[in-house]
């Protein structure tokens, strides 16, 4: 069995907008019946990277809405309503039946609509008499995000602060728990599997499997069970493994600049929902594409072959790519040129004439497919060309491999740094390179941090990032270096200072990378699998809420190695990740299965952001004299 988070999610999808009734095998519906979609900002979101606007009429959605906007009533036509399970969007839900805005009315909330709202619900269709416009209730579990075939995001801003915040309250921590949980149970209710959970003692990512781990057992015990594989399947099928993992655990992968092509194209452009936003004549920018030239926008998911088949390489090759199909295109419109043309003058007799109408044919029909190409060639040169200004703007090849020394090889030149943040590059590159710095080695000697700060100081950087990370990386070291009953006081006095999440496990203050540029979280994702004695995963805790109750267990279960798995990022994933994760996969014998997914996909600037934050609730760092 391969999980396919995208396909299910989008069988799901379809059967929705076809009034959840059974979709023929071309996905539509066997009637054709012509319907409104309403939707609220984060179920436009879900819908955005697995259905375009163009292939909503194949469904018969002829018109769709925002919910909070106000709309005309269109009174002989059924309603599908896709929207979160919240107070505002049923507030909302009941005016529009009590107006009669639509004929009928199908809701589908994006995850379990809980009692109380479905009694707010019923309540208040009944005080305005239009209880009997409500067609059908669905609670559809599609809480998430899907970006690709092995990519999801819960799409839960701030997480990462949240969890870190010094000041948060117990019930602030629970509340974005229990939303993470809840996004993890959509997911797994889509897919229909029940994993093996693992994670590392303490923190966020045991508080998530923990509760995780109590709601499918709550849920397996129900009536309406939505977990059947192992009915279905038979005895051959084998259950996934869900490993969960909170940011703190490896926290430069989010951090450090890349220079493979899809990583790069979300932390230069922003890409963001599989769509990038570039300037039509990049080249006449002058630096980074923000000068003339028309904005395009283009989608980069799996109906571009390019970008399935180059995502991953390094950014030089792609270049060459875009070249070489360009150097084919040229020849294949010469070949066509040279087969339908120059011949007006010479008399054809019957076999040439019948050869000549072939070649016309060809011709034709090759037409469609070369305009395709021609437009795919002009979009990824678009995008080449504006990631090479801002290449060049911010000499982002010299941060790239000054970290990648860093990290991969554990070669520090501080002087390099040093030049680094005296040249090329935006602020939050350099502040990106500096914790980067931090974090690569062990042990810094003060006096190089002492010169690192003052150089950001002196180009105007905010250190409140810089001094927070530096603070978490001398508790670590306490942490790791003091004696056990010392060690529970610092973590008393941590957690009170820093917030819930604060783990002990810093697996990545130690040799970051390994075997090249293989990140310490696939390489953990990598033993979990194998299910073979390790000391990276010795400590690590197993929750199977298949298995009779009983408290979490230490060590290996599983005797045989995992096919598949579900990696959980909580507090921001991002695309170098999901890249090291599907190489893994790719790598091994057969090829295995691995789900990347997030609370909320971040670019290296966004979660640098995040942290500086964090330091500034913490009162520490500040601003140079020249920002």
């Amino acid at each position: 069995m391969a999980l396919s988070l995208r396909q299910k999610q989008t069988q799901c999808i379809v059967r929705m907008l076809n009034l959840n009734q059974p979709v023929a095998s071309g996905g539509t519906a066997d009637e054709e019946v012509y319907k409104v979609l309403i939707l609220d900002k984060f179920c436009r979101d879900i819908l955005s990277p697995l259905i375009h606007v163009k292939d909503l009429r194949k469904h018969g959605i002829t018109l769709y809405f925002t919910i909070d906007k106000e709309r005309q009533t269109i009174p002989d036509v059924p309603a599908i309503y896709f929207v979160q399970p919240t107070s505002a969007n049923i507030e909302r839900i009941i005016v529009d039946a009590s107006r009669g805005v639509y004929e009928s009315f199908h809701l589908n909330f994006s995850s379990s609509l809980p009692r109380s709202l479905l009694e707010e619900l019923a309540a208040g269709t009944l005080k305005s008499d239009c209880i009997h416009r409500i067609g059908k209730v669905y609670d559809q579990y599609l809480e998430f995000v899907t970006l690709e075939n092995g990519m999801f995001s819960l799409a839960q801003p701030s997480t990462y602060v949240q969890l870190n915040d010094p000041k948060a309250q117990d019930k602030d921590i629970e509340a974005i728990i229990d939303g993470i949980v809840n996004g993890l149970f959509s997911v797994l209710a889509t897919l229909g599997v029940v994993p093996i959970i693992r994670c590392a003692r303490g923190g966020p990512a045991e508080m998530v499997a923990s509760a995780l781990d109590s709601r499918l057992r709550d849920h397996l015990l129900s009536k309406n069970n939505l977990f059947t594989e192992a009915g279905s399947l038979g005895s051959s099928f084998q259950r996934p493994l869900l490993c969960i993992f909170d940011r703190n655990f490896e926290l430069s992968a989010a951090v450090q600049h890349e220079w493979s092509y899809r990583p790069l194209v979300h932390d230069v452009l922003g890409m963001k929902l599989n769509r990038v936003t570039v300037h039509g004549d990049a080249t006449a920018a002058g630096g980074g594409g923000k000068g003339k030239g028309a904005v395009k926008s283009y989608e980069l998911d799996d109906s571009d072959n390019f970008w399935v088949a180059n995502s991953s390489a390094p950014f030089p090759k792609v270049a060459e790519e875009v070249e070489l199909q360009l150097s084919k295109y040229k020849q294949d419109v010469e070949e066509v040129n040279r087969r339908t043309g120059g011949q007006r003058d010479i008399d054809l007799d019957g076999q040439e004439l019948i050869g000549n109408t072939k070649h016309l044919m060809n011709a034709v029909n090759s037409l469609p497919e070369l305009t395709e190409r021609k437009k795919i060639i002009d979009k990824h040169t678009n995008i080449a060309t504006a990631l090479l200004s801002e290449i060049k703007e911010r000499s982002l090849d010299s941060y790239c491999t000054t970290e990648d020394d860093m990290l991969a090889k554990g070669s520090i030149d501080k002087n390099a740094v040093l030049t680094i943040l005296r040249g090329k590059g935006t602020k939050m590159d350099k502040l990106r390179l500096a914790i980067i710095y931090l974090l690569a080695s062990e042990t810094t000697p003060q006096a190089e941090v002492e010169a690192i700060e003052s150089v950001l100081k002196e180009v105007g950087v905010d250190l409140s990032a810089f001094q927070y990370v530096k603070r978490i990386k001398s508790l670590n070291i306490s942490l790791t270096s003091s004696s056990a009953g010392s060690r529970n006081n610092i973590v008393d006095w941590a957690e009170k200072l820093y917030g819930q999440s604060l783990s002990a496990v810093t697996a990545g203050m130690k040799s970051l990378l390994s075997g090249g540029r293989q990140l310490t979280m696939t390489r953990t994702v990598e033993a979990l699998m194998e299910a073979r004695p390790s000391p990276d995963i010795e400590t690590y805790l197993l929750f199977d809420p298949r298995a009779p109750k009983s408290s979490s267990v230490v060590g290996s279960h599983s005797k045989s190695p995992f096919k598949e798995a579900i990696v959980f990022m909580i507090g921001g994933g991002n695309y170098i990740e999901y890249g090291s994760l599907q190489e893994l996969a790719q790598r091994q014998q057969p090829v295995k299965n691995i789900i990347y997914g997030t609370t909320e996909v971040l670019t290296g600037l966004e979660l640098v952001e995040q942290l500086m934050e964090l330091g500034q609730k913490m009162g520490l760092g500040g601003l140079g004299p020249s920002h």
